[in-house]
C-alpha cells in the first residue's frame, strides 16, 4: 500500500479529488494538450468543488485542511493532467507572498477572492535577464506619495493573462543587490499593467506562460507586502513552501505514468504471455513503483513538516527537505515516464496514448521553480551549515 499519513478528512478530499480526476479531468487531457487552450471549464470544476480553497485558512473561506492536502490534491490531478494539477499548484504559489507577509487588511482585501477562485494567482519573480540569479532583475519600482509606479518586465509567468492577482518583484532599491528587491500585490486591471506573448511550449501546452510588462503602472502603497527590501527574503520563504507543490506534480506524473504501463504490460502480450511477466519489462515495472513511492515519502514529509511549522532555524529545515523533494519527485518524473514510454514501444510515441504527453510535460517540472542544477546546491549548502552548526556545537 502506498505510503498514507491522511487523516480521515483528509482521505475524503483525496478521494473526491480522485475522483474529479478520473472522471472529469482526464477525459479532457489530450484536447487541453492538443488544443493548447487554458481550461476555464476545469476551473469552474474547482470553483464549484471548492477546491481552489485548498490552500487557505477557513477564515477566509478556505478549507484549512493543511499544507499536505494541497499536495495531494495536485498528485491525483497531475497524475492524469498535469496543466490541471498546475492550476492549484500555483494557485497557492502566487499567494503564499500575501499568506506570509501580507497585513491582516491585504489578507482580508485578496485571500477570499483567491479562496473561491474568483481570482486565479501568479508569481512573477523571472524576467528575461534574471532566472536563478534574481539580483539581476531590472524591474523598479518607485515611491509617488501613496502609491509605487512601477516598469520593467517579467517572463516565463505562469498563469499570465488568465491570473487576476499577482505577487511582483521590483529593486525599490537600485544600488543594492537582493537588499534593494520589494514584494507587490498586483491586480491585473492595475494601470499601466500589459500581458504581452504567450509562450508554445513542449508540454504543460494549456497553461498559460507568458511575458507582463509594467508601464508607468501604478499601485496603491498599501499594496506592499512586508517591507520595502524585504522581497528576496519573501520570495525564498515562498519558494521553500512552493517548490513541494511542483514536486507533487512530478509525483503525479510519474505514479500515472506508472500505472498506465503497468495496465498496457497487463494486456499486451508477447511470445505467448504479457509483456508484464517477462524479466525485463517486470523490473522496468519494479524500478518505477518504488521510485513513486520513495518520492511520496519524501514529499508528504515535507508537507507534514510545513504543516507542524517545524521549519527549523531560519527555516534551515524546511528549505532543505523542500529543495530535495522537488528534485527526486521530478527527476523520477523524468525518469518514470521515460520508461513508460519504453514500455509501450511505438505506441508510447504516439499521441494517442497519455505516457507520450507525460513525458514532455515531466520535463518542465526540473526547471521551474528553480532549476535542479540549483537545488543540488540549495541541499549541499544547508548540508555544509548543519555541519557547521554540529562542529562549532561540539567546540562549545
Amino acid at each position: 500500500m502506498p505510503y498514507d499519513p491522511l487523516s480521515d478528512e483528509q482521505r475524503e478530499i483525496r478521494d473526491l479529488v480522485r475522483t474529479l480526476a478520473r472522471e472529469r479531468v482526464a477525459p479532457r487531457a489530450a484536447e487541453i494538450d492538443k488544443k493548447a487552450e487554458f481550461p476555464w471549464d476545469l476551473v469552474e470544476l474547482f470553483r464549484e468543488q471548492e477546491l481552489l480553497g485548498l490552500p487557505f485558512d477557513e477564515e477566509y473561506g478556505g478549507s484549512g485542511t493543511g499544507a499536505l492536502m494541497v499536495l495531494v490534491a495536485i498528485e491525483e490531478l497531475s497524475k492524469v493532467c498535469a496543466t490541471t494539477g498546475l492550476i492549484l499548484a500555483v494557485q497557492e504559489l502566487g499567494s503564499l507572498g500575501i499568506k506570509l507577509a501580507g497585513t491582516d487588511e491585504q489578507k482580508q482585501r485578496f485571500l477570499p477572492r483567491l479562496a473561491s477562485g474568483e481570482w486565479l494567482a501568479a508569481y512573477a519573480l523571472t524576467e528575461p535577464g534574471s532566472g536563478s540569479d534574481s539580483a539581476a532583475m531590472r524591474t523598479e519600482a518607485r515611491r509617488e506619495g501613496d502609491e509605487y509606479v512601477l516598469n520593467g518586465s517579467k517572463r516565463f509567468i505562469t498563469n499570465a493573462g488568465v491570473a487576476g492577482l499577482y505577487t511582483v518583484f521590483a529593486k525599490t532599491d537600485s544600488s543594492e543587490g537582493h537588499s534593494g528587491i520589494s514584494a507587490f500585490a498586483v491586480e491585473a486591471d492595475a494601470p499601466g499593467f500589459e500581458v504581452g506573448r504567450i509562450e508554445p511550449k513542449m508540454g504543460i501546452k494549456g497553461s498559460t506562460t507568458g511575458e507582463i510588462f509594467f508601464n508607468d503602472m501604478r499601485i496603491p502603497a498599501d499594496n506592499l507586502l512586508g517591507e520595502e527590501g524585504e522581497g528576496f527574503k519573501i520570495a525564498m520563504r515562498i519558494l521553500d513552501r512552493s517548490r513541494p507543490g511542483i514536486a507533487a506534480q512530478g509525483l503525479g506524473l510519474a505514479q500515472g505514468a506508472t500505472d498506465y504501463a503497468l495496465e498496457y504490460a497487463k494486456s499486451r502480450e508477447t511470445m505467448g504471455k504479457p509483456i508484464a511477466e517477462h524479466e525485463l519489462i517486470a523490473a522496468t515495472l519494479a524500478d518505477m513503483e518504488t521510485k513513486c513511492e520513495a518520492a511520496r515519502g519524501l514529499l508528504y514529509k515535507c508537507g507534514q513538516l510545513i504543516d507542524d511549522g517545524a521549519d527549523g532555524v531560519d527555516g534551515a529545515e524546511l528549505t532543505k527537505i523542500s529543495a530535495m523533494a522537488k528534485l527526486y519527485c521530478t527527476d523520477v518524473a523524468m525518469e518514470v515516464t521515460t520508461d513508460a514510454v519504453q514500455i509501450l514501444g511505438g505506441y508510447g510515441y504516439m499521441q494517442e496514448y497519455p505516457v507520450e504527453r507525460m513525458m514532455r510535460d515531466a520535463k518542465i517540472t526540473q526547471i521551474y521553480e528553480g532549476t535542479n542544477q540549483i537545488q543540488r546546491l540549495v541541499i549541499a549548502r544547508e548540508m555544509l551549515r548543519e555541519n557547521r552548526a554540529f562542529l562549532l556545537a561540539g567546540v562549545g
